[in-house]
């Protein structure tokens, strides 16, 4: 077991944790008596593998490193579940979309209904979004300031509004410049004291420079590029999408949380970006054997996740597969992703080609991307063991724990915005666009009437027409989730082509199941 990216379930509770647990920390002793003590934190993880091919690069090391945040820098992080669960999750439990007293079904069923009442309590409440508005608006107004004729945009999650409790804000400066004025930009955010101390990064090496900001007021993490128009368009693409898929936000809020407490949600800590990840989502969707379930509105999220966790962790070729969404979505061989690609670029091993761009690859990037597949690999087995008939499962236990949690910082945090900020916006004479659905007590979220509400030009949406919102919430009984593995119809699929001609066009499926 790698506490990395997984923890012990309720049914290993006993002597032998104990005993395993002084052993696996007697051998990280050892294996890091030679490491430096950094406030970087790196980890190795050993994968089986002598010679490692990742982007063109070979390691003979037989480890893949993985460069980690600094320490406490994610709340959300369940790195210490395995060792000190009480640390993490000790006060809430770690599971607070749980509804009480709401009884769950046991198997596939019960894991669809945890997903349904998952995506309800992160998704943001009325205080949180308006909260991120606030913060984008004292951005704007500083940049606009000094650069009168530049134009600001929200682009990413925010706009999408597939954003966590803790996710960063991302903005772009669209403008006329010889040379990117990072620097100019840091200055001006420190004579507005705007930002905490010490927050301000210049990543001026990176591919794509950034000025990044923790804001002093709601300690909200912000990143800010220049003239990359099409983080906008990219963001604008993801809706429709959304329109298409329903079930898109709810299977994208499960998977940012799996991969953000494992410090797996960004490329510079060895994980995958969220735009990535999305894409992956959305392939997934368009090439699935099932699609008339999409229409007939029974479609069982518990499914769909294990089904996603087992195509990208254990079935699909990421040798020689790239990913393509445009035109219906199909898989795509790396040989002939490399005939756009200029400047002499090769497919990197994550391959996804950018529909806006056919010659620039999403993931040329994703150096840990094995890292990744593993975690998913492990989201696979752990699911499937607790839903199978045959399980011990407990019911008063969560299916979906067992593989995310929602630490303590984060339902803390989202608290603090609650009481620090809720009275603010609260008042009659700010206009309510959406009622607010608050936190209750026992970190369970409450939903009240609709009302109307807009957004104009360039701002970000508001709370009720983001994406969580589109469709009407409503719990949905999936039809014969029953001996779900026994029904799933893989043969004829474009998900078993993987590893045979990556290069066929996808075909629909007109058979009804």
């Amino acid at each position: 077991m790698d506490p990395s990216i997984s923890w012990l379930q309720p049914e290993q509770e006993g002597p032998a944790k104990h005993l395993w647990l002084r052993i696996w920390q007697t051998q990280q002793e050892l294996d890091s008596m030679n490491l430096k003590d950094v406030d970087s934190d790196p980890e190795f993880f050993p994968n089986g593998l002598s010679n490692h091919i990742m982007n063109g690069k070979t390691d003979k090391s037989g480890s893949t490193f993985v460069q980690r945040r600094r320490k406490g820098d994610n709340r959300a992080s369940t790195k210490m579940m395995s060792r000190h669960p009480q640390k993490v999750v000790g006060e809430f439990g770690g599971c607070p979309w749980r509804k009480d007293p709401h009884v769950y079904a046991r198997g596939i069923l019960g894991l669809h209904q945890e997903i349904d009442h998952f995506y309800q309590y992160m998704s943001p409440t009325r205080t949180e979004h308006l909260v991120r508005d606030d913060v984008v608006c004292r951005i704007k107004q500083i940049i606009l300031s000094k650069w009168p004729e530049a134009q600001v945009e929200v682009f990413g999650s925010y706009r999408t509004g597939l954003y966590l409790p803790t996710s960063d804000i991302d903005l772009v400066v669209i403008g006329k410049w010889s040379n990117l004025p990072l620097r100019t930009l840091e200055q001006e955010f420190l004579d507005n004291d705007v930002a905490q101390e010490n927050s301000i990064k210049v990543l001026d090496k990176a591919s794509v420079p950034i000025v990044k900001l923790t804001d002093k007021q709601t300690e909200i993490k912000v990143d800010i590029s220049f003239n990359m128009s099409n983080g906008v368009k990219s963001a604008e693409l993801i809706k429709t999408y959304i329109h298409q898929f329903p079930v898109l936000p709810k299977l994208v809020y499960v998977l940012k949380q799996f991969l953000l407490e494992r410090d797996l949600n960004e490329v510079f800590t060895g994980g995958i970006s969220s735009y990535s990840l999305i894409l992956m989502c959305i392939s997934f969707l368009q090439l699935h054997p099932r699609p008339e379930m999409f229409v007939r509105g029974d479609a069982n999220l518990g499914v769909f996740l294990i089904e996603f966790f087992e195509l990208y962790g254990r079935k699909f070729n990421y040798m020689h597969t790239g990913i393509r969404i445009r035109d219906g979505g199909r898989y795509i061989s790396k040989e002939e992703m490399q005939k756009d690609m200029v400047d002499g670029h090769r497919p990197s091993l994550l391959c996804i080609e950018d529909p806006l761009l056919p010659s620039n690859d999403i993931g040329r990037s994703s150096y840990g991307v094995l890292q990744v597949k593993r975690a998913f690999e492990y989201a696979y087995t752990v699911l499937t063991n607790a839903v199978l008939p045959i399980s011990s499962h407990n019911v008063e236990h969560s299916i979906l724990g067992r593989i995310i949690r929602v630490t303590d910082k984060v339902i803390q945090y989202r608290r603090w915005i609650e009481k620090t900020f809720g009275h603010k916006y609260n008042s009659p004479t700010i206009p309510r666009p959406r009622p607010p659905r608050s936190l209750s007590s026992s970190g369970s979220t409450s939903s009240v009437e609709e009302s109307g509400g807009s957004s104009e030009g360039s701002d970000p949406p508001s709370r009720d027409i983001s994406p969580n919102n589109m469709h009407v919430q409503r719990h949905i009984q999936p039809k014969n989730h029953n001996q779900w593995r026994n029904n799933r119809k893989y043969k004829n699929s474009p998900h078993n082509n993987y590893n045979q001609s990556t290069t066929t066009k996808r075909k629909k499926q007109t058979k009804q199941y």
